[in-house]
């Protein structure tokens, strides 16, 4: 009887050495596109209020969650009997991606002065609602961000069992989940962090000085931010076709990957945009 349970332990404890390589493997898989999830996310949960920052991105990291609890089993099980349905996913993805890419862009160089005097003429009758929508938004760039971290943790693991794949692929999308909401937490509440720097009590020279460095570089951080994220999602959007559309991965083999990546989200991001757009004015002459 004990030997059995000898045996039970030790069976255990070689399957978690199993997952604890196969986990770290996919973590590292995952690492570039955890990155541009880090920069796009952190952006989305800048320009609230301060009162309301923490609370928006608890909202945001709870969907994140409820995304992932989605995304994994649905990912293991098409997997497994519809492979071509994960790719399918991905491109519309993409396709999502690149547009709110561009869109940003768009909306920075055309419509930033008629739309920053709206804010201010409605900011607050609006703010509720700006802050669901802004909520909805973030958790729905999440969402497709987050099938294509589960499909490269997926693929990292894909020559392991099925136990092993579901713990593996499970702790990289928690992982993933708070890490990079926790830095996104570090990120807004740097000024909060830099004024009780220069109030704390006793010698304060140097911890003044940092206080005073924090509250002065979250505006930058931020802007900075708004800036990596819209390239991000076109960077991501561009690698999902470049990886997944043959065709696209063999076009322009000299071409350096990053830039054929933001070329092809960009040019994805234009023809989507015109396409939403141009269906929004035959709708309206419609009505």
């Amino acid at each position: 009887m004990a030997s059995g349970i000898f045996a039970i332990l030790d069976d255990i404890a070689a399957l978690m050495d199993d997952v604890a390589v196969t986990t770290k493997v996919a973590a590292g898989k995952t690492a570039g596109i955890l990155g541009d999830d880090l920069a796009v996310n952190a952006e989305k949960a800048t320009g609230f209020l301060s009162s309301r920052e923490l609370p928006v991105l608890w909202s945001i990291t709870k969907g994140s969650l409820l995304n992932k609890l989605v995304i994994v089993p649905v990912a293991l099980l098409l997997s497994a009997f519809l492979p071509v349905a994960i790719t399918f996913l991905l491109i519309l993805g993409g396709i999502y991606l690149a547009y709110e890419g561009v869109e940003k862009i768009i909306e920075y160089f055309f419509h930033r002065d008629k739309d920053a005097h709206q804010q201010v003429e409605n900011v607050e009758i609006d703010a509720a609602a700006n802050e669901k929508a802004k909520i909805k938004g973030a958790i729905m760039t999440d969402f497709i961000l987050s099938i294509e971290i589960v499909i490269i943790a997926l693929g990292a693991v894909e020559d392991q069992s099925l136990p092993i794949r579901i713990v593996s692929v499970s702790l990289v999308a928690v992982l993933a989940t708070i890490g990079v909401y926790g830095i996104v937490a570090l990120i807004v509440r740097m000024d909060d962090a830099g004024f009780r720097l220069i109030k704390y009590p006793g010698p304060k020279i140097l911890l003044s000085y940092l206080g005073t460095f924090l509250v002065k570089s979250l505006p930058v951080v931020v802007k900075l931010l708004s800036i990596v994220g819209t390239i991000a999602l076109i960077l991501v959007s561009g690698g999902i076709f470049s990886h997944h559309i043959s065709w696209f991965h063999e076009l322009f083999p000299g071409l350096i990957g990053i830039i054929k990546e933001f070329i092809l989200g960009l040019v994805f991001g234009l023809i989507t945009v015109a396409l939403v757009k141009g269906g929004k004015i035959v709708l309206s002459l419609f009505r």
